[in-house]
């Protein structure tokens, strides 16, 4: 059954993105068909193979060793808060973002990050049929962030086709960036974090490819990256330390903001209507958490959470999450791969506004067709969980 309810969430998402395509003669089907076999291939791989299974106890096992170093300097700094056993979301979730953004800093200055991130975008090119700045900017989100990354390819955001410019945003709001990564492992199961991560960077350019379908010429697939300005190790050092905290503090800013006023507008609603607006929602999005594998005993609630992933953050949504304990496993899983991106409203605004300080007009054009990315972005996080789906 849950076959053949993912082949019909399959049909459901590709048909949804085809309805809104902006030029359905140009959609390639072959790097689409085989997009979907290789996601349905690493799915397998992560979720249900002795391979899979070490390399994420591998990767999550790096990542808890990260946070207990992490943990040390945030000992030093804040111990004695907290009481011994008390769990502080801002300590255990959010400050560990500045070590894992200090090592990013690292691993950019040595020239690491760079040469992996070029020669990974390189492959991917061959394999989804589009350029070269488009496959290097989806695996350089994953990395550095939806902010960051357009950073390194300053020079070309001004020349950029809106068409382009449009496949640049859109990975950047379906995937999640590195240094946030080891925060998602503190709520969600780890190896859904991981599957979600490699599912999306291929998700983003299937539906890409479906909203939004062009052919490069050979002449203009041409690859700019922004050197740095050159910098000593210790003010690199220093400068991703301050943006790790700064992201830390903007996250934990917006959930005490999103957290409270979705309190708030439940309880106007359950004070008028008898029914808080998180569950109005939830019947909403039921069907397409149905469609994406959910037991329907599960699917209100579960589109409860996806709803409120896509109004406020993920955090929000994975904490959320942990109010359900009757959710069945699958339901659990499933859900997990969903929340794992940065689609929702408040990124049309960090994305416009990224791309506006680099270039005004460039950011105008992104802020106008904001909500076609957030569309998008939806269908990518729906295609993941509904591939993971088929093996949890």
């Amino acid at each position: 059954m849950k076959y053949l309810i993912a082949i019909l969430g399959l049909l459901v998402v590709l048909g949804l993105s085809y309805v809104a395509s902006n030029n359905k003669k140009n959609i390639r089907y072959k790097p689409l068909l085989i997009m979907v076999a290789l996601q349905v291939i690493l799915a397998f791989a992560l979720l249900n193979t002795v391979v899979g299974e070490v390399l994420i106890r591998g990767f999550s096992g790096m990542f808890e060793k990260l946070l207990g170093f992490a943990h040390t300097g945030i000992d030093f700094v804040f111990g004695g808060l907290l009481n011994e056993g008390q769990f502080s979301f801002f300590f255990s979730a959010l400050l560990p973002i500045v070590f894992i953004s200090a090592l990013i800093g690292i691993l950019q200055y040595v020239k690491v990050l760079p040469f992996i991130i070029k020669y990974i975008g390189l492959v991917l090119s061959k394999i989804n049929g589009m350029g070269k700045l488009e496959s290097y900017n989806a695996v350089a989100s994953a990395i550095l962030g939806q902010s960051e990354v357009f950073i390194s390819v300053k020079k070309q955001i001004g020349l950029l086709p809106k068409h382009r410019l449009y496949t640049l945003c859109a990975s950047a709001m379906s995937t999640v960036s590195m240094s946030i990564v080891g925060s998602y492992m503190t709520i969600l199961e780890p190896k859904y974090v991981v599957t979600a991560l490699v599912l999306n960077l291929f998700g983003g350019f299937i539906i890409a490819s479906i909203l939004n379908p062009y052919k490069i010429e050979a002449e203009d697939d041409i690859l700019q990256v922004q050197e740095e300005e050159k910098q000593s190790f210790f003010e690199v050092l220093g400068e991703y330390i301050l943006d790790g905290f700064k992201v830390a503090i903007i996250v934990a800013a917006m959930l005490i903001g999103f957290i409270a006023l979705i309190a708030l507008i439940n309880g106007l609603f359950s004070g008028i209507f008898g029914i808080s607006f998180q569950a109005i929602l939830g019947y909403i999005f039921a069907p397409f958490a149905f469609i994406m594998g959910v037991p329907w005993k599960d699917a209100v609630d579960a589109g409860s959470i996806m709803a409120t992933k896509m109004v406020s953050n993920e955090f929000v949504a994975m904490l959320e999450l942990a109010k359900y304990p009757n959710l069945s496993a699958r339901a659990v899983g499933i859900v997990s791969v969903f929340l794992v991106s940065f689609a929702n409203f408040s990124s049309i605004g960090i994305i416009a506004g990224a791309v506006k300080g680099l270039h005004e007009k460039q950011g105008n054009v992104v802020a106008r067709f904001g909500l076609k990315l957030l569309y998008g972005a939806t269908l990518v996080s729906v295609l993941s969980a509904i591939i993971a789906g088929l093996f949890i």
